[in-house]
């Protein structure tokens, strides 16, 4: 498969697009903001612990206070399954790979037992001082969540000094190579901390691995030291930029080349690029083109098809996909698809064609949480088994952590995806400032019945010789038009005449009844 990196940095914002054949796959934005922090590590201050939520909220100098369950405060109960937080999707996934699965998942040093584990407000206080990596940064109304187990990911490896771990990425799926990178990385350690060796350590010699063993145990160690001379809060160290990260993480293994359309980013990706991985220079390409890079590769249209609610499939089918604030509900429907033969075929067909939109869409626009997936009903069990299948093998090149269940009695798919920063219509859209975000208004019908009721309820005063009412032009119509009726008849059970002034400021929902005396 043709993969490329496509790096727009000509403007106010980055964009770096993953192209798979030639098919916009993946896209990550930088805006310069919190909205994607992850990795980053502070010295925070504890503002509330709230042993009810066996949680605390944490200033680490963001809009938003942070927040910090005791699964992840240093000596509490050991983390989830999927332990240490990485800075990065790409990072994460490896971890989780790696690092603490069933099949390898023997932790010592830091982590406690089960029955050892004691609540939050045992293990920090109020006002204390605390050194915490983002593992998620912030999402709508919530603050960044926080973890103390740091993590810090390079270009074979990842720190993880507070657990005392090896692990290997199970991307790397030779045995004997697997036992040769275990048991260099055994020997090349001098201290008891954990390594995970990513994909992309396969085949590298000691050498490599012992030159970033050291720059990482340096890193460290200056956030250390940072850590003891400066006063909470304070960002210790910042991950790198998204064209950095996207570069170390995709090149070689997801991605053949990189094509960069500003001169000072692609100088400072060359500069990366040989220092770092110098046997991928070749790899990295300046774009020349007068035409914007986005719109040279058509990607500007795949992105905002990302950003619509419906997606309309090849067969005449469509998907809708709504994100609510606790899930992401996506219907499946036969829109324009009459089939050929027999419903169960058509049903079928149009399911199977949605799984794979599906996975697209929910790796494109970055969805993560609960998603519901509503399939149009389908009798036979064995069809059922085809489309719950067909997804699990899908989804199978996200990156992202997914767990799906098999079709629900009532049709339902339910699945989770790992949800590490913003959703890409999260990032890019803002709720309608026209609805305040209901995606619904009154209809123009609702609205004129609505102020027949309240003209009756007030009634008129004696001294009162017409209603003046302003509407929005659009309501107007309708009732000098269509409704005209239900003015005449409002103006016998008044005893008073109507004026009707359209508004163009006025809001569709949105009138005003005063009294003219």
């Amino acid at each position: 498969m043709d993969k490329e990196l496509i790096i727009n940095a000509l403007g106010p914002e980055i964009r770096v697009a993953l192209l798979e054949n030639g098919v916009l796959a993946e896209i990550y934005v930088d805006r310069q903001d919190e909205s994607n922090i992850a990795g980053n590590i502070y010295k925070g201050r504890i503002q509330r612990v709230l042993p009810g939520m066996q949680a605390a909220f944490v200033d680490v100098g963001l809009k938003q206070a942070a927040f910090i369950y005791v699964d992840e405060v240093l000596n509490g109960r050991a983390p989830p399954p999927e332990g240490v937080y990485i800075n990065d999707e790409n990072a994460y996934a490896e971890q989780e790979e790696a690092g603490f699965a069933e099949e390898d998942a023997s932790v010592t040093g830091s982590r406690t037992l089960l029955e050892d584990r004691r609540g939050i407000e045992e293990l920090i206080e109020e006002g204390q001082e605390i050194l915490v990596q983002v593992a998620r940064s912030p999402i709508g109304s919530k603050g960044a969540r926080l973890t103390t187990y740091i993590s810090l990911p390079g270009r074979f490896l990842v720190l993880m000094p507070t657990v005392d771990h090896i692990g290997i990425s199970r991307r790397i799926t030779d045995e004997e190579e697997r036992s040769r990178l275990k048991e260099t990385v055994e020997s090349l350690r001098t201290r008891p901390y954990g390594y995970i060796v990513r994909t992309a350590g396969e085949g590298v010699s000691p050498e490599v691995l012992s030159r970033e063993m050291e720059f990482l145990d340096n890193l460290w160690n200056d956030i250390q030291q940072r850590y003891q001379e400066a006063s909470a809060p304070v960002l210790l160290h910042q991950e790198l930029t998204v064209t950095l990260r996207c570069v170390r993480d995709l090149l070689a293994h997801e991605a053949d080349r990189v094509i960069i359309d500003a001169p000072a980013v692609y100088n400072m990706v060359r500069n990366f690029i040989e220092k770092f991985m110098p046997r991928l220079k070749n790899s990295v390409l300046q774009y020349t083109g007068s035409e914007p890079i986005f719109d040279a590769y058509n990607l500007e249209v795949d992105i905002q098809r990302a950003l619509k609610k419906k997606v309309w499939l090849k067969c005449g089918g469509y998907i809708v996909i709504e994100i609510t604030e606790a899930l992401v509900a996506i219907d499946v429907n036969t829109g324009r698809y009459v089939g050929k033969r027999n419903f169960a075929e058509t049903v079928l067909k149009t399911n199977l064609e949605a799984v794979k939109e599906i996975a697209y869409q929910v790796r494109l626009r970055n969805l993560g949480g609960i998603i519901i997936i509503d399939f149009i009903d389908m009798e036979s069990r064995a069809d059922q088994e085809k489309v719950f299948n067909t997804l699990k093998e899908t989804l199978g090149r996200d990156k992202a952590k997914t767990n799906v269940l098999p079709v629900s009695d009532m049709g339902l798919i339910q699945m989770t995806r790992k949800r590490v920063i913003k959703s890409l219509p999260r990032m890019l859209c803002e709720p309608c400032f026209y609805c305040e975000g209901e995606g619904m208004l009154l209809s123009r019908r609702t609205i004129c019945y609505n102020i027949f009721r309240e003209v009756c309820r007030r009634g008129a005063e004696p001294e009162s010789r017409r209603i003046d009412l302003r509407v929005n032009p659009a309501v107007a119509d309708l009732l000098l038009g269509e409704e005209s009726g239900l003015i005449s008849s409002l103006e016998n059970r008044i005893g008073r005449q109507i004026c009707i002034y359209p508004d163009e400021a006025y809001h569709l929902e949105q009138y005003n009844i005063t009294e003219a005396r």
